[in-house]
């Protein structure tokens, strides 16, 4: 049914206005977005159908333009306004962990770290880069690999903290298994990057495994 065809207090937009954006479920968020379907879909049917293609809000957010583009009725306008709102989310959490000690938001710093790494197919292993006050100067993905293999260096974590002037560090990498479980090896890559940072002065202050649902913090378990 065509959005005009609802009744006023039905409808997205006048929902929303009236009793705020909390007061819509998903299809009706992303509706408000896409503003117009297709001959054979409605917007809110096109709206659903991206959710359960990219399995929700969380496959939706680490979604390219070119993934976008695979779905029929959404055309180039609908991808440039969708990814121009999911750069928008990243770079808020960006800006907060910028302005304020990141252990001041540790839900933003979780929040980032899934929208950056879960759900990828290939190991990703990322640096926060923190300054004196723990402020946030800069996060890099450092290393690829595959889904069984990364490999770390080190010095080469050690150098681009001294290029950037940092005091700290938190670590992350994505787990493709979807699983934020820990492993030894994460253990063991954790204690040789912590011994070779502590010779330069940089601390290690956290290591976070990012899943397909979960961020694990290697420091709550004490394992850093």
């Amino acid at each position: 049914m065509p959005l005009d065809h609802l009744p006023p207090q039905a409808r997205p937009r006048e929902k929303l206005l009236a009793r705020g954006p909390q007061a819509l479920v998903d299809a009706e968020l992303l509706a408000l977005l896409l503003r117009t379907g297709t001959r054979e879909r409605s917007v809110l049917q096109l709206a659903q159908a991206l959710l359960d293609d990219f399995g929700g809000w969380a496959g939706l957010l680490k979604a390219s333009v070119a993934d976008l583009g695979r779905i029929k009725g959404i055309g180039p306008a609908k991808r440039a306004e969708i990814a121009a709102v999911l750069e928008i989310a990243r770079r808020s959490l960006l800006q907060q962990l910028a302005e304020a000690p990141v252990f001041d938001a540790p839900d933003a710093v979780r929040q980032f770290l899934r929208l950056k790494l879960g759900g990828l197919t290939h190991e990703v292993f990322a640096v926060l880069f923190l300054d004196a006050q723990h402020r946030l100067i800069a996060m890099e993905e450092m290393f690829r690999g595959t889904l069984t293999q990364t490999s770390v260096y080190p010095r080469e974590v050690v150098k681009r903290g001294l290029d950037l002037g940092a005091a700290a560090v938190i670590l992350a990498h994505n787990h493709p298994s979807g699983v934020a479980e820990p492993s030894r090896a994460d253990e063991l890559l954790t204690q040789a990057l912590k011994s070779a940072l502590a010779l330069v002065d940089m601390r290690v202050l956290d290591h976070f495994v990012v899943g397909a649902t979960e961020v694990a913090s290697m420091a709550e378990r004490g394992l850093i």
